[in-house]
């Protein structure tokens, strides 16, 4: 396992943040690091991983900051809403966006004014935890797509494994012992430069989504050992909440019976 040293100034809140979690993730897990020097030393890029537990960012940004990043989110709008934790998130670095809202456009100026100062964003495309039964990363949402596209930035596909036997979905109680294993592996960047060339679009931006979700999704295959599924689960076709816990209350739709 290679670990590269951070050249980036990280400021107070990011200083604090590695005092406390650091420590902390190395009593409480192994881990795996594999190919993370793929992520670039300097310059504007996008990390895209796939999303299986609440610790993934902790956990993630660990695997970033051990390859000589500063990791920065874009961070659900709700966490910004305490004050004290607002002032923490905005200086080291994080975004606000608002899913599922048209205010989330500002989340998508901020990252491409972010990557122009060459900054390192961190994005799950999936935009939430899984809903694929077996863990498998799901349909993608199309913001790291456009952000690629917007600023022709490198993205670099990440795999992981092990953080939901830490803190499986949906729920509170971490599981430590004994300790677990957390396994991620970075892959070579989405190859986008065909669709840089076309004019952005819906269709264009799909295809970049896809191509993003597929990379992921070989770098999971290849960890878990096993295949993945034919199909990448859909919970909107499937009925099912795109955001917060599905088993809060009845999720699937109600569909109106066609008369």
């Amino acid at each position: 396992m290679r670990v590269r040293k951070l050249e980036q100034p990280r400021g107070w809140a990011m200083t604090v943040a590695a005092a406390i979690l650091k420590p902390t993730l190395l009593a409480a897990t192994s881990r795996t690091w594999i190919d993370g020097e793929k992520i670039p030393a300097t310059g504007g890029c996008i990390v895209v991983i796939n999303h299986i537990s609440h610790v993934d960012p902790l956990l993630s940004a660990h695997f970033v900051y051990d390859h000589g990043r500063l990791p920065r989110y874009l961070a659900k709008s709700g966490l910004f809403t305490n004050k004290a934790l607002s002032g923490f998130l905005t200086s080291a670095g994080q975004i606000p966006v608002e899913r599922l809202s048209r205010n989330a456009i500002g989340a998508y100026d901020a990252a491409v004014r972010a990557i122009g100062e060459g900054e390192c964003i961190v994005i799950y495309p999936e935009g939430t935890l899984t809903r694929d039964p077996d863990l498998w990363p799901m349909k993608g949402k199309t913001g790291a797509a456009r952000i690629a596209l917007a600023t022709g930035c490198p993205v670099i596909p990440v795999g992981q494994w092990g953080a939901h036997e830490v803190l499986p979905p949906y729920t509170k109680r971490p599981h430590l012992v004994p300790r677990k294993d957390i396994v991620m592996k970075a892959g070579d960047p989405v190859p986008l430069d065909d669709l840089l060339a076309l004019p952005q679009s819906a269709e264009t931006t799909a295809r970049a989504t896809e191509r993003i979700m597929s990379a992921i999704t070989a770098l999971v295959a290849d960890i878990r050992d096993e295949p993945a599924p034919d199909r990448r689960y859909d919970p909107r076709a499937s009925g099912v909440r795109e955001i917060g816990n599905p088993y809060d209350e009845p999720h699937r739709t109600k569909r109106k019976r066609s008369r």
